[in-house]
């Protein structure tokens, strides 16, 4: 059947009005999940595909890093910023992205997105010295601030909220663990067969893939009224975002003593206090406060930072134990990833149906009970042999309770949100993704990498981790056992 691409795009304030698919609408309450249109299937492939290309430039990089100091001519502490130059405003710019989705447009800002996304990475892989390669890594992370939160607001007001949302959320979650997984494989792959330079050459195509479908296939959505912008809101909030951060993924290298760090981190804390208050005073706030009251909003994001920072934690530190204390090399351990990853997907397609079934408050908090436990079998491994195999179990087991939980926070925030607020709700958890695999590493990681004795230092790492997820467990329970106001 041809895909009729050339009707008009729809505009209205109402973007759920507008974009639910006939199947949608027919469906019965109670009824069996409506099947997805091959329209609808489109506009999912072209969102996931988006979401995956993001998620895979977190850690497609990471092993192909020496060899990138050494082509280019940047010292080891240097690297560092290859993976900062990124995170900076991918994760500074995220909810300032989304609100701008929300006010002018979520596919126009979506579409400008993959476009400098294309050419920043092509810049990337055609760097000839450090200042060009970070000057392409920068723009990557500009791009994916523009992606992420507007994508995940095309994909919230096209699918209706019930069945058809949770599957294309399941189907998205999957595919944000399973790139950052696939990264850790193919990065390896790529540096040792083609060069590091084709890490950033296959985001390039995918770019190039997903653009040209783009704009055919998505609807147009923003609020009716085009409020003014809260610039103040949005300078202390971006601000103080930046500032976190940098201070953190610095301290990630360097420990918290230095003095850049300090003043950063002291900094940003001081911004987003700042624009706390702002919000609570501005005509036309940026962030609205009757939303971060919602208790589905402020604790489904408590159970994403928490799932996010502690599984990105987990992968880092069991990464130096295989390879130094086990002595696999990096292929080997790509493989034990690579388990993880296959679990991962068979966990998003079974997430959406665990969820309608037990709903996204019970599938939230049973998930992070399950990582936080399979996390803590992990405390038994050692020097022995079979300790790789307890591990990849404790490990796989565990990212299959992650994907829950990623899937229900995301079902949780989003529930109930009016559409013309979907940029900004998307927005915030984008924004908790973002700060999640970025506070993870320096708050607990450090204390492996520091430790004279790299396995005890693993020990501990594990034991905070379950602790923290466990403990978080308990806390959502609690804060979402109340019926939230709307």
């Amino acid at each position: 059947m041809a895909i009729d691409t050339s009707a008009p795009s729809p505009t209205t304030a109402d973007a759920s009005a507008t974009t639910k698919s006939p199947q949608a609408a027919a469906a019965a309450p109670g009824g069996p999940p409506p099947r997805l249109s091959r329209r609808d299937r489109l506009i999912l492939f072209v969102l996931c595909a988006a979401q995956f290309m993001v998620a895979l430039d977190f850690s497609v990089l990471n092993v192909a890093l020496p060899v990138l100091g050494s082509d280019l001519g940047m010292s080891h502490a240097a690297l560092q910023w290859a993976v900062t130059a990124f995170a900076l405003p991918s994760g500074g710019f995220l909810l300032l992205f989304g609100r701008f989705g929300d006010l002018f447009g979520r596919r126009r800002l979506f579409l400008g997105g993959l476009a400098l996304f294309g050419a920043a990475s092509l810049l990337a892989t055609f760097a000839w010295d450090p200042a060009s390669f970070l000057a392409g890594r920068a723009l990557q992370g500009v791009g994916a601030a523009a992606i992420v939160p507007t994508g995940m607001s095309l994909l919230t007001t096209t699918f209706p909220e019930g069945p058809q949302r949770d599957r294309a959320l399941g189907i998205s979650g999957t595919l944000l663990s399973l790139g950052f997984t696939v990264g850790m494989v193919l990065g390896g792959v790529l540096t040792d067969t083609l060069g590091w330079r084709s890490t950033m050459g296959l985001l390039t195509l995918f770019a190039l893939i997903v653009l040209p479908l783009a704009p055919g296939l998505l609807p147009e959505s923003r609020t009716p009224d085009r409020p003014r912008l809260d610039i103040p809101g949005a300078v202390t909030v971006t601000g103080g975002l930046l500032a976190l951060i940098y201070a953190l993924s610095t301290a990630a290298e360097r420990g918290f003593g230095g003095t850049d760090v300090i003043v950063t981190l002291i900094a940003g804390v001081g911004l987003l206090a700042l624009f706390g208050y702002v919000e609570s005073h501005a005509a036309a706030p940026l962030v609205s406060l009757p939303m971060l009251r919602r208790r589905t909003v402020a604790w489904g994001n408590l159970g994403g930072l928490v799932t996010f920072s502690m599984m990105s934690t987990v992968v880092f530190v069991l990464t130096l134990y295989f390879q130094d204390v086990l002595d696999l090399s990096a292929f080997q351990t790509g493989l034990v990833f690579g388990v993880q990853g296959v679990l991962s997907v068979v966990a998003g397609m079974l997430a959406p149906k665990v969820i309608g079934r037990f709903g996204p408050r019970r599938t939230l908090v049973g998930s992070l009970l399950g990582q936080g436990l399979f996390v803590a079998a992990l405390i038994g491994v050692g020097e022995q042999t079979w300790s790789v195999w307890l591990a990849t179990a404790a490990i796989s087991v565990a990212s299959m309770f992650h994907l829950g939980a990623i899937v229900s926070y995301g079902v949780t925030v989003t529930s109930g949100v009016p559409d013309t607020e979907q940029g900004l709700a998307t927005g915030l958890v984008t924004s908790t993704q973002q700060v999640g695999i970025t506070i993870g590493i320096p708050l607990l990681g450090v204390l492996a990498t520091t430790s004279s004795d790299v396995l005890a230092g693993t020990r501990t790492v594990l034991t905070l981790d379950a602790l923290i997820v466990l403990a978080t467990a308990a806390l959502v329970a609690v804060g979402l056992r109340r019926r939230t106001r709307a």
